[in-house]
């Protein structure tokens, strides 16, 4: 076959952004007074879209590169060329398949066309009869890192920063001979971590030096001069006789035949399904094929390999999981979050030079950190005492140490941020800040008395902000002089990890406060949804929901096994009660009775958290000896229980109603502008995976929305199959 012969593919995609396959002949340069080699044919990828445009891999640009090197072949058979390179356009190799056209492949058929197609193309690129070289300037994710691990040699820049297979995140297995080359170039242990635990960490990247350390590349060069230092290291290979032997070490390669490296094999495997298990619960089919191909393919040859890739992943493209998949991340995180629904014109935007932050706890701490790292401008804690301050100001400088330990941040840098963070016990040096958030105790009275201070002391045009988790912006503004300047600016923690940002209007909140609050998201690098002030908002009105539903079934009777681990079919970060604990008891019953108060029985206040609260209790779990969970019996003591328990798959079937009978209230509310909004919070704020597409997509697909709603969240076909 060739790869026209997938024209009938190509032309079901007439719009795709086809990245094209221009060659350059090279002379490859001389060494140590020897003539040159021969000629390096250089492929570049590139769609010609600029930098805000990576070049990605559809069926045309598969094509048009599959042909391209046909043709090379046919002049390295005729003693034309002495070596191919591939490299891409400035600081982007390749970022992998076109996820939009594959999502768009409704047929099977289709999708295993898509894969055969790829492994066409690479086989040739495998198979040119002269060495291939992958020069790797900048992003090689999934097909982008499989064109260079079929090459024969591979170099990277220093500058490059995001190296990856990240198919088990996206739904899909690395098919294109990832899974079969990665482990024999690098070893079993190093591919699971890359083809399985970095893509379940939050979708983890290399950088150049991370990929050269483990194997994936020969040499490394710096970005000034990449190409240049990469086609010189090219001819001095070519030049000593690669084809004949001649290789650069590659002391992580390993010989799967060999019964040591088999053992490490199995080992490898079975730790990536235990970290799979901790991760997902196994609630997403991907990462388990992965695991599987990897398995088998050990004695597989490499053809033989890339024909079980292919039937896996036709059908893993035809699961709802992928394309939910697919939904949260281009159509959410990638285009939703860019152009947040409701924002106002950037226009409105005030400046901010100055940041005040009330408090000096654990959270304003944080805030202090992000403020002076991403904006660069003075901020100033302040606390009722001097050794509060002196502790939140200690933490900051703290954490700026840590990092330079790390090598993440330089010492001017450092030296820089850690002068922009100050303390005082007064409030007078907020007299010429811009914006002033609290970060105070969760309760409203305190809250107001803050904000009365504060408007005594700042500025008329100065933005207030409340970092609250579930209180009422508009109580909190109603004693204001100006109530229009206080915009609700609600931070996850840990904040320099969880990039959502709650932003609450409340009815006089300013189109000029409201806008600068979007902008001063935006210089934060956090993703920011525009939220209606409502009890506890989005987040923790969906968590709070949930977890009432699982103590609720807990209190009836329904053991605490059964009801904690009930909810593993939807594969959530952490169980109920372990979540449960991370919030804290204490909080979480607050934010609880906060929602009763508005909502009645739909969030029930649990008698038994009551009581573990009243008698500090931290946890309802505790490691027994054995290294399972148990409930200790001093907190058994305390609680009652009814006669009434549940089944695990009862506990889920109610919890799923649940969430969909309150987000289906809150879009009737109008909390949100649409079911994208509520997605896009739970992925970005509780961590939520993105294969459930966030909730609505899955609650969709479980056909909660219509049991409770009598309709779907979002139409057929959109985050789904059908």
């Amino acid at each position: 076959m060739s790869a026209a012969d997938f024209r009938k593919l190509a032309d079901l995609f007439p719009d795709e952004m086809v990245t094209h396959s221009s060659v350059q002949d090279i002379d490859l340069p001389a060494a140590d007074g020897q003539p040159s080699p021969g000629i390096l044919a250089l492929i570049t990828l590139d769609n010609g879209l600029g930098p805000s445009k990576p070049t990605t891999l559809g069926p045309n640009t598969l094509v048009e590169l599959g042909s391209v090197l046909e043709g090379l072949r046919e002049r390295a058979a005729a003693g034309e060329i002495a070596a191919v390179g591939v490299t891409g356009k400035p600081d982007c190799f390749v970022a992998g398949a076109d996820l939009s056209a594959v999502t768009s492949l409704q047929e099977r058929e289709h999708g295993l066309w898509m894969a055969q197609l790829g492994h066409e193309v690479y086989s040739t690129l495998a198979n040119l009869g002269v060495p291939s070289f992958a020069f790797i300037n900048g992003v090689a994710l999934g097909g982008g890192l499989e064109i260079a691990l079929q090459s024969t040699y591979r170099t990277v820049s220093t500058g490059a920063g995001a190296l990856a297979l990240p198919e088990a995140f996206l739904g899909l297995v690395p098919g294109w001979g990832g899974v079969y080359l990665l482990p024999r170039l690098i070893g079993p242990e190093n591919a699971v971590k890359v083809m399985i635990e970095n893509p379940l960490n939050n979708n983890r990247t290399l950088s150049g030096p991370e990929a050269f350390k483990l194997g994936i590349a020969d040499a490394l060069f710096a970005p000034e001069n990449f190409l240049e230092q990469s086609v010189a290291w090219a001819g001095r290979v070519v030049a000593g006789g690669a084809l004949s032997g001649t290789a650069p070490e590659r002391p992580a390669a390993v010989d799967p035949a060999d019964q040591a490296v088999a053992a490490r094999w199995a080992d490898a495997v079975a730790a990536g399904r235990a970290y799979v298990e901790t991760k997902t619960s196994n609630a997403s089919p991907a990462p388990a094929e992965v695991l599987n191909i990897m398995a088998a393919n050990r004695t597989l040859t490499q053809a033989e390999s890339a024909a079980l890739e292919c039937e896996t992943l036709a059908g893993l493209m035809q699961t709802d999981e992928f394309r939910a998949t697919v939904y949260a991340f281009l159509d959410l995180v990638q285009k939703r979050a860019k152009r947040p629904a409701g924002a106002p014109g950037r226009e409105l935007a005030r400046p901010i030079t100055k940041i005040g932050v009330v408090g000096a706890g654990l959270m304003a701490s944080q805030l202090a950190l992000l403020f002076a790292r991403q904006l660069g401008v003075p901020v100033v804690l302040t606390d009722i005492d001097q050794e509060r301050v002196d502790k939140g100001v200690g933490y900051v400088h703290n954490e700026v140490d840590k990092l330079v330990a790390k090598g993440r941040l330089a010492t001017d840098v450092a030296t820089k941020a850690k002068a922009l963070v100050t303390g005082s016990v007064s409030k007078e040096p907020f007299a010429d800040a811009d914006f002033v958030i609290e970060a105070v105790f969760e309760e409203l009275s305190v809250k107001k008395q803050v904000f009365a201070e504060l408007e005594a002391v700042v500025s008329p045009e100065c933005i207030l902000a409340t970092n609250t988790s579930s209180l009422s912006v508009t109580a909190m503004a109603a004693d204001l002089q100006h109530p229009g300047r206080l915009v609700g600016f609600h931070f996850f923690n840990p904040v320099a990890v969880m990039p959502l940002l709650e932003i609450v209007r409340a009815p006089k909140t300013g189109d000029a406060v409201l806008a600068s609050a979007f902008e001063l998201a935006r210089g934060l690098k956090k993703t920011a949804v525009l939220v209606k002030d409502a009890p506890a908002f989005v987040v923790n009105r969906i968590l709070l929901r949930l977890m009432g539903e699982v103590t609720a079934a807990f209190d009836e009777g329904t053991p605490a096994r059964v009801a904690d681990a009930a909810l593993r079919p939807m594969g959530l970060p952490m169980t109920p009660f372990t979540l449960l604990a991370m919030v804290g008891l204490p909080v979480a019953q607050h934010v609880q009775e906060s929602l009763n108060a508005a909502f009645g029985d739909r969030f029930p206040l649990s008698q038994n958290l009551q009581k573990l609260v009243d008698n500090n209790v931290r946890s309802l779990w505790s490691a027994a000896a054995d290294g399972t969970q148990e409930i200790p019996a001093a907190t058994a003591a305390l609680m009652s229980f009814g006669s009434t328990p549940s089944t695990a798959e009862e506990v889920l079937r109610r919890t799923q109603d649940a969430l969909a009978e309150e987000i289906g209230l809150m879009l009737e509310e109008g909390v949100v502008a649409a079911p994208q909004d509520i997605d896009l919070c739970m992925i970005l704020g509780a961590g939520w995976p993105m294969f459930l597409g966030g909730i609505t997509p899955y609650l969709d697909r479980v056909g909660a929305s219509e049991r409770v709603n009598g309709r779907r969240f979002l139409p057929p076909g959109v985050a789904s199959r059908s």
